[in-house]
């Protein structure tokens, strides 16, 4: 077992949640690609965007709904710092996963994610599990809570 799975895993049972990794047959780097695998609508996918401040250098990561972007404006305004991509490297670095498996929690670093609303309409969404062929199920409600996460709008 990889140890971005393996940190997953055990945050997520550190937060009590009883929910299994499913290892998918092909990649599932985008949300279309883990939708089509999983079988759900492209918005129960909840793709993890990360973000640098412009000043401070600062991660911050965005769970957004599949089908929706990251608007800056509205994203700037929620970190209080002008944001810019994260690049390979840093994302890596600060959360432990490349991107296509960067998963919500389980974060080499503290962070504290922002989350679109759109999410909690459903009762279930997926999320990656730490590697671009994992993902997992959870409720909105209960990804949150296990995140931290504050709740507001910054999608379109």
């Amino acid at each position: 077992m990889s140890q971005s799975l393996a940190r997953v895993r055990a945050a997520l049972q550190a937060a009590g949640l009883q929910t299994d990794i499913r290892e998918m047959p092909g990649e599932t780097r985008t949300a279309a690609q883990a939708a089509a695998a999983v079988g759900c609508a492209l918005d129960q996918i909840a793709k993890s965007i990360v973000f640098r401040g412009e000043q401070t250098g600062r991660i911050r990561l965005f769970l957004i709904a599949g089908g929706r972007q990251v608007d800056a404006g509205l994203a700037s305004a929620l970190a209080g710092e002008a944001l810019g991509r994260a690049d390979a490297a840093l994302v890596r670095a600060e959360t432990g996963f490349a991107i296509g498996g960067v998963a919500p929690l389980g974060h080499l670093r503290p962070l504290v994610p922002f989350m679109d609303p759109r999410l909690m309409e459903f009762p279930v969404v997926w999320a990656a599990g730490g590697t671009p062929r994992h993902v997992f199920a959870v409720t909105p409600g209960d990804l949150a809570r296990a995140t931290g996460t504050v709740i507001a709008p910054f999608a379109v």
